[in-house]
């Protein structure tokens, strides 16, 4: 194995693959532009063959304009377009449905409604700790401070060994 390093940007309209040599020198590229989809207002997805298909013959196209094959390759680095996903699925390793894209606007509307949600749980649950209202803290709960409490002091209490 020689210290080549293969990198792949999987980028938002193309994937390039680039190979280093071992003095970090660009030796050779490859780049393959795959499709956008907009099925509806706001939704941008990609086929997830298609970034598939991009990354194998970019890596391909790559390697053998230096003539170069896996074994010659040390590591590989990759990067990828912020928060775009696919689910899989488990048993077939087939995507169920297109890659959601980062810039999809199908999910922001209900994301904020449930972190305002979380939000408000969250926000109640720190008066009642920091501002003493122990009647809206679970009876289990108000026990479990007592007891620190408790075990603080104990803990902190002077020694009377001699």
């Amino acid at each position: 194995m020689s210290g080549n390093i293969l990198a792949i940007d999987q980028g938002m309209t193309s994937t390039r693959s680039i190979v280093f040599d071992q003095a970090m020198k660009v030796v050779a590229t490859g780049q393959k532009e795959f499709a956008q989809h907009y099925p509806a207002s706001g939704w941008v997805e990609h086929d997830p063959e298609d970034l598939w298909q991009s990354v194998l013959s970019t890596c391909r196209y790559a390697l053998a304009a230096v003539k170069l094959g896996a074994s010659d390759i040390a590591a590989i680095g990759i990067t990828n377009q912020r928060e775009t996903a696919v689910i899989w699925d488990k048993e077939s390793g087939k995507p169920i449905y297109n890659a959601i894209v980062w810039q999809d606007r199908r999910a922001p509307a209900e994301e904020a409604r449930a972190g305002e949600e979380i939000l408000a749980k969250d926000r109640a649950a720190a008066r009642s700790l920091f501002l003493g209202h122990e009647d809206r803290v679970p009876a289990r709960q108000r026990e479990g401070r007592a007891q620190t409490r408790r075990a603080r002091r104990s803990s902190s209490a002077p020694s009377t060994a001699s």
